[in-house]
């Protein structure tokens, strides 16, 4: 058992990504349907949030579902929205007795209008809350999100003619992408067994710590979550330096 103490007392990751799977195994396992192994993955979304309170970690995203995932079966997929619209009527306001500021990370046009609508909400109402910023990846991938920052560059260049393309850096490019002031992950966990990203953050996970866990998403629950920044803490993040470069300051 990792004490919530000890984790405190060491360096803590200002942004923790999961990407959170196995749900439909842990239901086949005990016999159940894939829904009921959404059902209890969704509860544990609130006690990831809960610990990151705890821990005063700043900013935490979720890979709630990827553009990959509409080829799912139609009946999963409406589970899964209306599991969505279900938690952002239930923890609206817990949101914000709290001072949770939701972000939305994706391409809004696929989703259902009802989901759309609960989400707009949520994020007006939470807008100006920093003490824990929780993004949610919805019908999100990678290649989209570098993708959509280019059209945004492309479309900047036909507005203002004069740029220099030679003046473009990667700093600036980072301000295009629709999750262009979200900081790089820290740290990226991933649930069940799986060791792929799955075209999740492929700009900004550059140098984050990768994590994978054989449990399964509905089982990850605050313990497991514990060891994941514990193994995180031991680990020397050199960003391309060597180790001699390294103080013990650096993140």
């Amino acid at each position: 058992m990792v004490k919530i103490e000890d984790i405190r007392g060491g360096r803590l990751p200002t942004h923790v990504a999961l990407i959170m799977d196995g749900n439909g195994r842990w239901a086949k396992q005990r016999g159940l349907s894939r829904t009921e192994g959404h059902r209890k993955g969704a509860n544990r979304v609130r006690d990831i949030i809960d610990t990151c309170l705890e821990l005063h970690i700043p900013y935490v995203s979720f890979f709630a579902f990827s553009t990959e995932n509409w080829q799912r079966p139609q009946e999963e997929v409406n589970v899964l929205m209306d599991l969505l619209s279900q938690a952002l009527d239930k923890y609206a306001d817990e949101a914000i007795e709290k001072q949770i500021k939701l972000i939305v990370l994706g391409d809004f046009n696929r989703l259902p209008e009802h989901v759309k609508g609960r989400l707009a909400k949520v994020q007006e109402k939470t807008k100006d809350f920093d003490r824990l910023k929780v993004i949610l990846a919805l019908n999100y991938s990678g290649r989209w999100d570098i993708l959509e920052g280019a059209r945004r560059l492309i479309n900047h260049v036909r507005q203002n003619p004069d740029f220099d393309p030679n003046t473009l850096t990667e700093e600036i490019f980072r301000k295009f992408m629709p999750g262009g002031d979200i900081p790089d992950p820290d740290l990226l966990i991933r649930t069940s067994g799986e060791l792929r990203i799955s075209n999740f953050y492929l700009w900004q996970l550059a140098y984050t710590e990768l994590y994978f866990t054989p449990v399964f998403w509905p089982d990850f629950d605050k313990n497991e979550f514990l060891k994941a920044i514990a193994d995180w803490q031991q680990r020397e993040r050199r960003f391309g330096k060597i180790s001699e470069q390294i103080t013990t300051k650096d993140g």
